[in-house]
């Protein structure tokens, strides 16, 4: 028997049924409270920065990339990062970080903010943000609070209320 390999590209529309029954059984009905959610809510991803994973037919993985504001300034809030549980400890996650925050680079962006798990996501570059710095629209784990700086010095430029774009006129 042959394994089948496994594809990362691009986020595409037709993938958002699956991705949606993906996140489903990783977060559950509680995803739709959380404050990284509601900054997501009512925002298309970026397609560019948003990849899925696949074995053969089979969508295992994702990583979603949206925009937002942060300090008045353009930003990116990456999340969900979400592998199948059938196929974690395989490195799709970590496959898919990099795709993404290698895209990221290349369009020109200068910050990524998620919230998550800082331990795991320290191996990207992530570190938590000073408390106060950046404030998120709800509640979350000052320790879960993370941002990785895609051009070096650009978090001392920025203070303030993390913001979704949906109220923005760069949206």
């Amino acid at each position: 028997m042959t394994s089948l390999p496994l594809t990362i590209r691009h986020e595409l529309p037709v993938d958002a049924a699956a991705i949606e029954r993906l996140h489903e059984r990783a977060f559950g009905p509680g995803r739709f409270a959380r404050t990284a959610f509601r900054l997501r809510e009512g925002v298309p991803p970026d397609h560019g920065l948003s990849y899925a994973a696949h074995v053969g037919t089979f969508l295992v993985g994702s990583v979603k990339v949206t925009a937002v504001l942060a300090g008045g300034h353009k930003a990116l809030m990456l999340g969900p990062l979400t592998v199948d549980p059938a196929f974690e400890g395989r490195g799709i996650g970590a496959a898919l970080m990099n795709r993404s925050i290698d895209a990221a680079r290349e369009a020109g962006h200068d910050l990524i903010m998620l919230i998550g798990d800082a331990p795991y996501y320290a191996r990207f570059g992530f570190k938590v943000l000073p408390p106060g710095q950046l404030v998120l629209p709800g509640p979350a784990d000052p320790a879960r609070f993370l941002a990785l700086e895609l051009v070096e010095g650009v978090l001392k430029q920025r203070s303030g209320a993390v913001t979704s774009m949906r109220f923005s006129s760069d949206a």
